[in-house]
């Protein structure tokens, strides 16, 4: 089930580059897949921001096909760092009160970790969804760290994931940057 569920993801973003809304589809089934998958490894908050990814992969869904615009409906924006910056101070308070709670009642591994990996793809994951130019620079220092929790969790074809997220996702800045800059000229 691991090995579908990492054809699935890879998938999602190989279609999320070309903004191809079929992305979300493949995010729906893979995510679903993955719940269980992190239950079993006792990443519970992997496992609580699988079915969040689910949810997303509905709004995804909705939000590129409801508007009309560059193939998939919803332009690609930029955001201010000044709301970037509020963003990843609210995230790390909230990770290291999640990481506190995990640690103190439940057997969770790498509370801490897990739950900052955790926050920081919701937050990277609403901006896929609303095509926020920055999403992929979250997702670098994601996958970054979500490469050691899985190869340590022994989810060998999750980290495989995640060490061809860090090679594809300068495709995912170029491309989008590219329709940014032909949305604006």
């Amino acid at each position: 089930m691991e090995i579908l569920a990492v054809i699935l993801a890879l998938l999602y973003l190989i279609l999320a580059i070309r903004q191809n809304i079929l992305c979300w589809i493949c995010a729906a089934i893979s995510t679903s897949i993955y719940i269980f998958i992190f239950i079993e490894a006792k990443l519970y908050m992997e496992s609580l921001l699988n079915l969040f990814y689910f949810l997303m992969a509905i709004y995804g869904w909705y939000s590129w096909s409801a508007k009309k615009g560059y193939m998939t409906g919803l332009n690609i924006s930029i955001w201010s760092l000044k709301n970037h910056f509020f963003a990843i101070a609210l995230l790390i308070l909230i990770s290291i009160f999640s990481g506190y709670f995990l640690s103190i009642y439940t057997d969770a591994s790498y509370p801490y970790l897990d739950s900052m990996t955790t926050y920081f793809s919701i937050w990277a994951t609403y901006l896929v969804a609303k095509k926020v130019l920055e999403n992929w620079w979250y997702w670098l220092v994601i996958d970054l760290f979500s490469i050691a929790i899985y190869w340590s969790r022994d989810l060998e074809a999750t980290a495989l994931l995640f060490v061809a997220y860090i090679f594809l996702i300068p495709f995912g800045m170029v491309a989008w940057k590219r329709s940014y800059n032909d949305q604006v000229t």
